[in-house]
């Protein structure tokens, strides 16, 4: 009888007298099993999480000493779950009491290990690999006073931060107790509580699975190059160490003892996973799983058998078998199938509810050798074989016999209509089914909103998608069409939603329809809202506290032309245009000026637009826009000063909301026993305190909320001034597109803040690297790697306006953005409105334009356009 018929037996589940035939439960070809695994115990972790194969494991985690396992499973999210599963009747939820602990940590969890971690202590403790932190925690058992079981609780004894980002981790009884591998190739080995050495591998490109071998003391890897290496812990101690990869490669390479593997085996494929369990003190086996076959090879890399798999595996777990000089495999594949292997011979089958990414055994006070499976979404099952059959029975075969006649006479006739089908396309011209989206400019305007049509062409059946910023509101009122391939109008609404104006009034319109043949496509089209939106005609005001002067290399303009909607009929007696002689060169000037700083940055944008549109419509081809400086940056370091400052508050609030929830919850356990308590005790005005944490709680709250509408609001100013500082400083010195493109990405990185990063961190981040390279001062200072340092909130903005200044300097000192290397080459830089001469003759143009642009009732603080210049001669129009 066969070791997995003698388990099964023992359970009780099958029949000694009958012996199950593997190749009778299981079909290779259509990955189909006729037995499903038996549930014992399941759970579905969280919402929206993502796992992998290295946040599971399985150990007597809280030191019971019974000798039954707990599960830990940590994710992506930063969550970490302890379990301790009860069985369960087919169709009921898992009992609460099964989820021993659930913490959310701040980094994602890349790995979990039980272990011995601690020095001078025997007690097993939790290992979590975070990409920049290993932390080790003690997980302890408190037995409750009411009848809710015991509390479980999380320490932490110690933890070091990584100077690399970590992808995996090994434990075992070499030197130290647990060795990290970095994504650039370092092993890092940790002695408990302390840092011990540092090794980069040798000719290293991708990180791959990583294991320690107890028996010969070495570590295996597989590398980017297929192959299976294994380095001697020995080699890895004495070897030289380096700060970095390059200086490793040059170590190496003059003096020091070169890093290099015990031996190497070429596998032609990327592995999966590698174990190397230790079954025999005389012997052990290395188990590498690859993406179509199975290794097994001795300590010493010599092969011992190989098995070539017929679909996917997605992961696999060796262990002791009951028959000598054999090992037992369990394998997953992602046909949701769990295989037993005894060497290369399949033992057993059974189908999983899911694809699982890790696999594990376990013990547990009902039930010993429980398989634990864990797939990438959260489900967790807790399973082991059976025999229940499945009700899947395989479709009968038509085996009656092939008339060839009919056949032959079948394939002529679709032959025949092939080759017709194919001359009648060739005749004609093929014409390519377009939709176009179309945007009109004009629009109708009301009191508080604007309703926008526009076409679509050549729509058999379609579906209108319109997208743009939250503080702006797009409402589709109709959609009429007169048949195929005639043109169909869409007509929507948009309002202003919030108390303050937008960044950007441009939007998305994306139409998916299907072709005549069923294919489906997606017009996309973007289309700007008009500035009438967010502004109205208002007389100009005298004392502004902002103003940005514009200059142009033509004679001024008569604005009514520029902006022909704001200036209504029979109001062309309210515009002004003064034109002032100056002995000079001729140069014209347009100011725009507003209570709030940010709120000039789509006037502006408007301006630059329309000037261009109307000298290109008059065929002027040398017309220049351009700004003489300076750049107002004290103005723009106030928007992030109130930026940041809002950040504050809410990090804030958030650690006092922590701290009255913490505060309310200990009061609440505290009146729970002191209701559930036999004999009454007074409640000693813990009512009361109960009440007022939970009007702190509400009132923090409420505050937090408010404040995040305040930062939500900020941020919007605050891309408002980005872009207002983007070309302000893209007319001062002429930038090209390519250098604007590369400017925006600097200073606008981010379309929202999020709790974990934030605009100032990620801007400074981008302005040091564009400071380093492309800006820096000579080719001998230019950084040759990217900065790997992790991003955090800062202290101030002491430093992000020190860089945001030292970019605006040395772009005026002639200084070209670029990603190329050697990008800092000085050009000669045309300083814009520079006199040419002393005394010449110039003329200055002062436009004084009464319909100018006030937000809406939101947003009280007029903005205005005009020039001002200091008024010689006046001659009026």
């Amino acid at each position: 009888m066969s070791p997995i018929n003698s388990f099964l037996c023992e359970r009780g589940i099958v029949n000694k007298t009958k012996s199950y035939n593997p190749s009778c439960v299981w079909d290779t070809e259509s990955g189909m099993s006729l037995f499903k695994a038996r549930d014992w115990w399941a759970s579905v972790l969280g919402e929206g999480e993502e796992f992998d194969q290295g946040c599971l494991c399985v150990g007597d985690l809280d030191n019971s000493g019974s000798g039954y396992d707990k599960i830990v499973v940590g994710s992506y999210m930063g969550m970490l779950r302890v379990f301790s599963p009860q069985p369960v009747k087919p169709g009921e939820p898992s009992p609460a009491d099964s989820q021993l602990l659930e913490v959310q940590l701040r980094d994602p969890v890349i790995q979990v290990e039980v272990g011995k971690f601690v020095s001078c202590s025997d007690l097993l403790h939790l290992a979590v690999l975070h990409p920049r932190k290993l932390s080790v925690y003690s997980v302890s058992g408190t037995a409750g006073n009411v009848e809710h079981g015991a509390q479980y609780q999380l320490k932490l004894i110690y933890e070091h931060n990584l100077q690399r980002t970590a992808f995996n981790m090994t434990y075992g009884t070499f030197g130290g107790s647990l060795c990290i591998q970095s994504m650039d190739g370092m092993l890092m080995f940790f002695e408990q509580e302390s840092y011990s050495f540092g090794r980069f591998l040798p000719g290293f490109l991708l990180p791959g699975p990583l294991c320690y071998c107890c028996r010969t003391d070495t570590f295996l890897t597989v590398s980017s190059a297929r192959q299976l290496e294994s380095y001697r812990y020995e080699t890895l101690a004495v070897a030289t160490e380096a700060e970095t990869r390059q200086d490793a490669d040059q170590l190496s390479k003059s003096a020091g003892k070169r890093l290099m593997a015990d031996w190497t085996l070429v596998l032609g494929e990327q592995a999966l996973d590698l174990c190397a369990p230790s079954f025999s003190p005389t012997s052990s086996s290395i188990f590498v799983c690859g993406e179509r076959n199975l290794y097994c090879l001795k300590d010493n890399g010599q092969i011992r058998f190989m098995k070539k798999l017929e679909y996917n595996p997605s992961c696999f777990l060796p262990y002791a078998s009951v028959s000598e000089d054999t090992t037992n495999i369990l394998l997953g594949n992602h046909n949701n199938m769990l295989l037993v292997y005894q060497d290369v011979t399949l033992k057993w089958a059974a189908q999983l509810s899911c694809s699982p990414v890790a696999i594990r055994l376990a013990n547990f006070p009902d039930l010993r050798g429980v398989v634990v499976t864990l797939s990438s979404e959260g489900h967790l099952q807790c399973s082991y074989m059976g025999t229940d059959p499945s009700f899947f029975s395989t479709p009968k075969v038509d085996s009656r016999e092939q008339d060839y006649a009919q056949m032959d006479t079948e394939m002529k006739s679709l032959q025949r209509v092939i080759r017709e089908a194919t001359r009648s396309q060739a005749g004609r011209t093929p014409t390519l089914e377009v939709v176009t989206v179309c945007f009109q400019a004009w629009v109708a305007w009301s009191a508080s909103r604007i309703q926008f049509p526009f076409h679509i062409l050549k729509v058999l059946s379609g579906r209108v998608v319109l997208a743009c910023q939250s503080v702006l509101c797009l409402t589709l009122r109709c959609c009429c069409s007169t048949g195929v391939g005639s043109t169909t109008v869409v007509a929507f609404s948009a309002f202003l939603n919030g108390p303050y104006p937008p960044a950007d009034l441009t939007g998305d319109v994306a139409v998916s329809y299907c072709t005549s043949t069923g294919i489906p496509r997606v017009a996309q089209c973007q289309f700007c809202l008009p500035l009438r939106l967010v502004c109205r005609p208002s007389s100009p005001s005298k004392n502004a506290k902002y103003k940005i002067t514009v200059d142009t290399n033509n004679p001024p303009v008569n604005l009514c032309e520029v902006f022909p909607a704001s200036c209504p009929h029979g109001q062309y007696k309210l515009l002004q245009m003064q034109l002032l002689s100056f002995p000079s060169h001729p140069s014209e000037r347009y100011r725009i000026q507003s209570e709030s700083f940010e709120d000039i940055w789509l006037v502006v944008k408007e301006l630059v637009q329309r000037f261009d549109h109307h000298f290109a419509r008059l065929g002027v081809k040398d017309f220049q826009n351009s700004f003489a400086g300076p750049i107002p940056l004290a103005e723009y370091f106030e928007t992030v000063d109130h930026h940041f400052e809002l950040r504050v508050n809410a990090e804030k609030y958030q650690d006092l909301l922590s701290e009255r929830a913490i505060q309310f919850r200990a009061i609440q356990r505290r009146l729970l026993t002191r209701f559930k308590d036999k004999t009454p005790a007074p409640l000693q005005n813990l009512d009361t305190l109960m009440e007022g944490t939970y009007r702190q709680v509400i009132a923090l709250a409420d505050a937090a909320e408010e404040n995040r509408a305040c930062l939500d609001q900020a941020f919007a100013r605050l891309r408002s001034a980005t872009h207002l500082l983007i070309l302000l400083v893209t007319l001062w010195q002429g930038l090209s597109t390519d250098q604007k493109a590369i400017l925006e990405a600097t200073l606008l990185p981010l379309l929202q803040d999020t709790p974990q990063l934030g605009w100032e961190e990620s801007v400074d981040a981008a302005v040091s690297h564009l400071l380093r390279t492309c800006l820096s001062r000579s080719p001998k200072d230019q950084a040759l790697s990217l900065s790997t340092a992790q991003l955090s909130m800062p202290k101030d903005t002491a430093r992000l306006k020190k860089h945001i200044t030292l970019l605006c300097d040395r772009l005026g000192k002639g200084g070209r953005l670029s990603l190329a290397s050697e990008a800092n080459a000085p050009t000669p830089v045309m300083m814009p409105g520079q006199p040419h001469g002393v005394l010449g003759l110039e003329r200055r143009a002062r436009v004084s334009f009464t319909a100018l642009f006030r937000a809406f009732p939101h947003t009280p603080r007029p903005t205005s356009v005009c020039v001002r210049p200091p008024p010689p001669r006046v001659i009026e129009f």
